[in-house]
C-alpha cells in the first residue's frame, strides 16, 4: 500500500478544513437514494489485519458506520487477487477465504448486513448495508469452466477478467505483451458461461482489444465497475477511451467513475504507469520481490499523489455524461484499494453527501443523481440476471 508524503500531509489537512459541508439537501438525498458503489476493496485488507468491519474501524475507508452515515446501501465487496498469488498457485485459496469473511458479515451481524445476490432482493433489506461481491481478476477460476459455477455458487455476481498481467482469460491493460491478443479462447467460453448464469462482465483492467472481444462476444450488457476516461490520462491504458466507452453505452452497460487520484491526474497516472514499467524490468532481471516493494514505496515518497478535490471527479461525471449519457454512468469508487491516494473532501464513504451536494451544484436533477448513484447499475444488473433466466 503506498503512502503519501509526509510532506504534503499539512497541504492535505488544509484541503480538509476548508471543504465546504454537504447541505442539508445533499444529506437527505444520499439517505433517500439506493447508493450502489461497485468496487470496494474492504475483503482483501480487512482479513489482513483483522479488522471488525461490524464497527468502526478508522484506518479503513469502509467500515458499517461510516457507510450508514454516508447513506451507502450496496457496497460490491471486490474479492481481489493479484497476478503474482495467481503465480504462486494461491488465487483459489485466498479468493475463497474473502468470501468466506464476506459472508461472515452477514451471519455474524444480520442486523446491520445482509448478502446480497440478486437485485430483485434490494427493497426487502432496505435498511442493512447490502453486500453483493464481485471478483477482481478472473485468475482463482484457473483453466477450469465449472469454476465460472462454482463461484456463483459463491454468491460472486460480476468477475473481472483480469488484473495487472495477462491470465488464462484475457490480456491486462497494465501490461503490453498482449498474450492473446485480447480474450483467448478459454477466455471467450468464461464471458459465454458469465452470460449464461447472470454473472456480469467487468471490463476494468482488461485491453482494449480484450474489451472489444467482450463486446463481440457478451449477448447482454456489461460494467467497467471502477475506471476513469482516458481523455483525462492519455497515456493510461487503464482508463477507457472515448470509443469504446460509447461501445459499452451502445449495448447498454454502465462506466462506474473510480475516485483514486491516479485515475483522475495526468501527471500522476503517468508517473505511475512508469512505475509499473520499471518494477516489470526488474521482475524480468530477477530481483526478490522484497526489492521490488522496496522500489514501490521508495516511489511513491519522490512521487506524492497530487491533493485534489470532490471537483475532479466531478469534472469526470460531466465528460463521463457528455459522452456516454446519464443512462450509462455510476460510481465505483476503489476505496480501501487505492493507499489512501483520494480526493481530500472523499477520504471514505461517509463522504457520499459531498459528492451529492457537488452534483446538485453542478444543476443536476434529483433523478439524474439517482440514476448515477445506484439506479443506472441495478437496471444492468436486473436485465442480466433476466436474460440469463431465459437460457
Amino acid at each position: 500500500m503506498r503512502r503519501i508524503a509526509f510532506a504534503l500531509l499539512p497541504l492535505c489537512m488544509i484541503g480538509v478544513l476548508h471543504a465546504a459541508e454537504p447541505s442539508a439537501r445533499a444529506r437527505q438525498l444520499a439517505q433517500d437514494a439506493i447508493i450502489v458503489d461497485t468496487h470496494i476493496d474492504a475483503p482483501e485488507n480487512a482479513i489482513g489485519d483483522w479488522n471488525d468491519l461490524t464497527g468502526s474501524v478508522p484506518k479503513r475507508e469502509f467500515d458499517y458506520p461510516r457507510a450508514k452515515e454516508g447513506g451507502l446501501d450496496v457496497p460490491w465487496m471486490s474479492i481481489f487477487t493479484s497476478a503474482e498469488e495467481d503465480q504462486a498457485g494461491k488465487a483459489w485459496t485466498i479468493a475463497n477465504l474473502q468470501i468466506d469473511f464476506v459472508r461472515s458479515l452477514a451471519t455474524r451481524a444480520p442486523d446491520k448486513f445482509a448478502l446480497l445476490l440478486s437485485p430483485q432482493d434490494v427493497e426487502k433489506n432496505i435498511g442493512k448495508i447490502m453486500l453483493p461481491m464481485g471478483m477482481e481478476n478472473g485468475a482463482p477460476i484457473g483453466d477450469d469452466l465449472s469454476k465460472v459455477q462454482f463461484f456463483f455458487d459463491r454468491g460472486i455476481r460480476y468477475i473481472t477478467l483480469c488484473h495487472g498481467e495477462d491470465n488464462r482469460i484475457a490480456d491486462s491493460s497494465y501490461v503490453d505483451t498482449a498474450k492473446w491478443g485480447g480474450l483467448s479462447p478459454f477466455g471467450e467460453k468464461v464471458v459465454a458461461e458469465m452470460n449464461r448464469l447472470g454473472i456480469i462482465v467487468d471490463v476494468s483492467h482488461i485491453s482494449d482489444d480484450a474489451l472489444r472481444d467482450v463486446l463481440r462476444i457478451t449477448d447482454v450488457p456489461v460494467i467497467a465497475s471502477h475506471s476513469g476516461f482516458r481523455h483525462f490520462t492519455p497515456t493510461w491504458k487503464r482508463n477507457l477511451p472515448d470509443d469504446l466507452a460509447k461501445d459499452i453505452a451502445k449495448e447498454g452497460g454502465v462506466i462506474q467513475i473510480a475516485f483514486g487520484t491516479v485515475f483522475l491526474d495526468a501527471k500522476q497516472s503517468k508517473e505511475w504507469g512508469e512505475k509499473r514499467a520499471q518494477m516489470g524490468a526488474m521482475k524480468k532481471a530477477g530481483k526478490s520481490q522484497a526489492e521490488i516493494e522496496a522500489f514501490d514505496k521508495q516511489f511513491a515518497k519522490d512521487h506524492p499523489a497530487p491533493v485534489l478535490h470532490v471537483d475532479t471527479v466531478l469534472d469526470h461525471i460531466d465528460y463521463a455524461v457528455k459522452v456516454v449519457g446519464i443512462d450509462h454512468v455510476g460510481i465505483g469508487s476503489d476505496f480501501d484499494g487505492v493507499s489512501g491516494e483520494l480526493p481530500v473532501d472523499l477520504k471514505s464513504v461517509k463522504d457520499f453527501p459531498v459528492l451529492v451536494d457537488g452534483l446538485l451544484k453542478r444543476g443536476y436533477s434529483e433523478a439524474d443523481i439517482r440514476k448515477i448513484l445506484g439506479g443506472n447499475m441495478l437496471r444492468v444488473w436486473t436485465a442480466i440476471e433476466a436474460k440469463a433466466e431465459k437460457h
